[in-house]
């Protein structure tokens, strides 16, 4: 059986969705805090149990019989992130899941300016020393969250953002999905880290001119990120905002510049690009 921590998630549902195509439903098991939130999945024959990161009981029970399990990494920071991936990796181990996959971030590091990475570095090393067999996913920027960085650019003509020269390799959640899905139910995976992000990297300022129209070009403006965040904290809690200035800091010096073919190869098709994605969104 394959197990999906965090399933009434964007990416757990996703790619529970992908896994339907590939495998039984019987042979699935969402787990999720409330699980009233998947309840969509367990009509379509997917087993769903209760499951909590904070709750180390409820997650041993939640894995049993399982042989493979995707472990989504938990929405909350710091020290208690850290703590419950480490109850989650501590449970598969008591309940005899032979192989874990994680979704971790480009270039974690004790020291990076993402606070994520910080984090996915320590549960790295955990799964590192868990003697479990793992594949970790280090998965770049989700292009998901494009729209709110530019924000009304492409009316405006001016993209505000402290990034630099520094680029991304922009990925759409739903590929990583489907790319989870093959990876879970394929081998070959063993021990092995991922970069999973587009074969391309973009900077902002290659964002602003994908931006621009015959009639009306866009301009990229690279604030000072002391600026950035003082307009986060205007409309964020403060604690998230410096992860969102961590992240610029991050982006300036290049931590999410990761071009890679990894993901194509695990889609067997080409991902979808910042260029198509701006179309669809009607933004160039």
């Amino acid at each position: 059986m394959i197990a999906i921590t965090g399933a009434s998630g964007h990416l757990g549902k996703a790619t529970l969705e992908f896994l339907l195509a590939k495998t039984n439903a019987d042979s699935l098991v969402a787990i999720a805090r409330d699980p009233e939130k998947v309840a969509d999945l367990a009509s379509q024959g997917i087993i769903v149990r209760q499951g909590d990161y904070g709750d180390p009981a409820s997650l041993v029970a939640s894995l049993a019989g399982v042989d493979k399990v995707l472990l989504i990494s938990s929405s909350v920071l710091g020290e208690e992130r850290v703590r419950q991936h480490t109850n989650v990796i501590n449970a598969a181990k008591e309940a005899g899941v032979k192989h874990i996959f994680y979704t971790s971030a480009p270039n974690p590091s004790p020291s990076a300016h993402f606070a994520p990475a910080i984090d996915h570095f320590q549960t790295e090393n955990l799964l590192n020393e868990s003697g479990l067999t793992y594949t970790i996913f280090r998965n770049n920027l989700y292009l998901d969250v494009l729209p709110g960085l530019i924000g009304d650019a492409a009316q405006s003509g001016k993209l505000y953002y402290p990034g630099g020269d520094g680029k991304i390799s922009f990925v759409l959640r739903t590929d990583i999905a489907e790319a989870l899905a093959t990876a879970l139910t394929s081998e070959g995976h063993e021990n092995k880290v991922y970069d999973i992000g587009a074969p391309t990297a973009w900077s902002f300022g290659d964002i602003a001119r994908a931006l621009s129209q015959a009639d009306k070009s866009v301009e990229y403006i690279d604030i000072p990120n002391t600026a950035y965040e003082a307009e986060l904290v205007k409309h964020l809690p403060a604690p998230v905002a410096k992860v969102y200035a961590g992240m610029a800091e991050g982006i300036k010096d290049n931590d999410f510049n990761q071009p890679d073919s990894t993901l194509e190869k695990l889609l067997g098709h080409q991902p979808v690009s910042l260029e198509s994605f701006l179309k669809t969104l009607a933004l160039a």
